[in-house]
């Protein structure tokens, strides 16, 4: 499959399965995985699921502007570099985000996160 292909097809389920149920987003992520969310570092499916599930509100909305890939010749794995704007529910202004992810292929021909990482982007 195109990189630029499977990264977009990545990056839409990943969005749409947050904004809906975070709890879904546990089978992407491995106990080697590694979410660094605004500097804080969580290891393993469950405590980054965890860590997603916890955060100070209920309803979201991603908007993505710009996804880029690159292959990073380990395991065949995929580097895909997300920006875009998150808007939280009730409030005006949107938040501005970018996020790292580092996509290894499974046996079973899909993809599992092994590197996340989250930033907001203040002005």
């Amino acid at each position: 499959m195109d990189p630029d292909a499977l990264a977009k097809a990545f990056v839409e389920h990943y969005y749409s399965t947050f904004d809906s149920n975070r709890n879904n987003l546990a089978n992407l992520y491995q106990e080697g995985s590694m979410l660094s969310f605004e500097g804080q570092k969580i290891q393993g499916a469950h405590n980054i699921v965890a860590k997603l599930t916890s955060l100070p509100f209920n309803q979201c909305q991603h908007s993505i502007t710009t996804v880029d890939c690159q292959p990073s010749g380990v395991n065949a794995g995929m580097l895909v570099f997300v920006s875009g704007n998150l808007q939280l529910a009730g409030e005006q202004h949107a938040l501005k985000f970018s996020q790292m992810f580092h996509l290894i292929p499974t046996p079973q021909g899909s993809y599992y996160v092994l590197n996340d990482i989250f930033r907001l982007n203040y002005a």
